[in-house]
């Protein structure tokens, strides 16, 4: 990665900078090389793939022999694919700058052979006023075969101020352009090996517009030890753990983690856990008694976590150190220019800023090939539905982010409150922390404190809370600077699934 020195003293850039690079380090173990599919000669059609080109009809799936269903966690998508996106005017005092530079051609591929058992591309979704950026996770290591194993899409809307991002899982099965129908992380791979046009990034960006619509302008990818350096360098991370999780750790980082003695089963519980790299790796990688949608969620967890401490942190005598650590862990196209130009929203972001999406049930269904494999079937309608979507503007967000809601702690479980806060910054409000408390509460509280005294937005805060109508307690005050305040009984449960939380 070219990356100047001009670049330590701009906290502005690094901000951005950690944003859009750190959260890449999420990633598995390396898993077993790839299996490739030898079906023998296969006829082949010519594809040139155009901008909102209509798609074919999809071809019938073949049926499993022993189908796994996976019961549905997100809420039913409507089929309906909106090919035009209107956009929603912001305030002339919100400064622009051109980002056209950082923006691809739009998102056409180069004409190849396809068998005519791959599905039909995608038509590109969305409009042109996105810059995205894939940001990849890797076990890759000298003289070893590697996969991408965390691909996390990052949508900026500049004009807007909103970033969505899209996890997508690692067994998503795909067709890999001048190839064969594979898991997705394994484009990256094939397209170093077989010096495809721009490489592996050059693979895995064409794997990702035939399949899923999306242009992919920039790529950053970083393995697993630079991920733990950066964090390190950073003191760590406070991340506000929504949801318990127990999973296998390996005691200490340099024993021998063949040596099942070196293992021992441990537990994060709700409330703001500082992480140092290796624990933040291993929250955002582990799947051992979880699945690989639950480490999407855990993964997301730790990219806001990342966001909140680089912008939040004054990490100004750590620039050189972390420069360093950048420069030999991160490979990406991104370079100083594009960065001071991006460095201008990461101070003005919040956390309610960001939504939050993830490629899994209904959006995709379990699968066993004819070869014996795992993998995840896109349910292309719902799924792109997702997808346009996460690329659109979200004027909810927009709206949420005028009401504050201030949040009280009155249990005696440290960091319930961050974790709350978390929570509505997941659905788009913008939150505040009260320092002095009192303790106590049995039951959670939500004061309404508008002029307006909606219902309709009071039952919205109390259903993305998971509290019931009795919990609202209606005292207008149109001097109060906030909005709402939240104040936290032991009767609250933190987990919650983010999924739902999209605005």
């Amino acid at each position: 990665m070219k990356f100047r020195a001009e670049c330590i003293g701009h906290r502005t850039c690094w901000g951005f900078f950690f944003f859009a690079l750190l959260l890449t380090g999420c990633r598995a173990w390396l898993a077993t090389p790839p299996t490739q599919t030898t079906l023998g000669p296969l006829p082949y059609i010519l594809v040139t793939i155009a901008p909102n080109q209509s798609p074919s009809p999809t071809p019938i799936k073949p049926e499993p022999a022993t189908p796994t269903p996976i019961p549905p966690i997100l809420p039913t998508y409507t089929a309906t694919i909106t090919p035009t996106v209107t956009l929603t005017p912001i305030p002339s005092s919100t400064p622009i700058i051109d980002l056209s530079s950082l923006k691809s051609n739009p998102g056409s591929l180069p004409e190849f052979r396809v068998p005519s058992f791959a599905p039909p591309p995608v038509p590109l979704l969305g409009d042109y006023e996105t810059v995205n950026f894939l940001l990849i996770g890797s076990d890759k290591r000298f003289g070893s075969s590697f996969r991408t194993d965390t691909l996390v899409i990052v949508v900026l809307r500049q004009k807007e101020q909103q970033v969505s991002l899209i996890s997508i899982p690692r067994d998503l099965w795909v067709y890999i352009p001048d190839w064969d129908m594979q898991r997705i992380n394994t484009a990256y791979q094939h397209g170093e090996l077989t010096n495809y046009p721009s490489g592996g990034p050059g693979l895995l960006k064409h794997t990702i517009l035939y399949n899923l619509g999306i242009r992919i302008d920039h790529t950053a990818m970083v393995d697993f030890n630079g991920f733990r350096l950066i964090v390190d360098t950073l003191e760590g991370v406070n991340v506000p753990i929504a949801c318990p999780y127990t999973d296998w750790h390996l005691i200490d980082p340099s024993l021998d983690p063949n040596d099942e003695g070196n293992w021992e089963l441990y537990t994060v519980n709700p409330g703001v856990v500082h992480m140092d790299g290796d624990l933040a790796l291993w929250y955002a990688r582990s799947r051992k008694r979880s699945s690989d949608f639950d480490r999407g969620r855990r993964q997301q967890e730790v990219l806001r976590a990342l966001h909140a401490s680089a912008l939040h942190t004054d990490a100004l005598e750590k620039l050189p150190q972390l420069y360093q650590d950048l420069n030999n862990t991160v490979t990406t196209d991104l370079n100083l220019t594009d960065l001071l130009q991006l460095a201008i929203f990461a101070p003005r972001m919040t956390n309610a800023d960001i939504r939050s999406y993830y490629i899994r049930p209904p959006l995709v269904t379990s699968w066993i090939t004819p070869f014996g494999a795992y993998v995840l079937l896109p349910e292309r309608l719902v799924l792109q539905t997702m997808i346009q979507e996460a690329l659109m503007v979200s004027d909810q967000v927009i709206e949420r982010k005028k009401i504050i809601v201030e949040i009280q702690n009155g249990t005696i479980n440290d960091g319930w409150d961050a974790a709350a806060a978390s929570r509505l910054n997941y659905a788009g409000y913008e939150t505040r922390i009260m320092s002095e408390v009192k303790k106590g509460y049995v039951q959670s509280l939500l004061i309404d404190l508008t002029r307006e005294q909606r219902p309709d937005q009071a039952d919205s805060l109390l259903t993305f809370l998971g509290l019931p109508h009795a919990s609202l307690v209606s005292m207008a005050d149109p001097d109060s600077p906030v909005d709402y305040r939240l104040i936290l009984g032991t009767d609250y449960q933190p987990c919650f699934d983010p999924a739902i939380y999209v605005p």
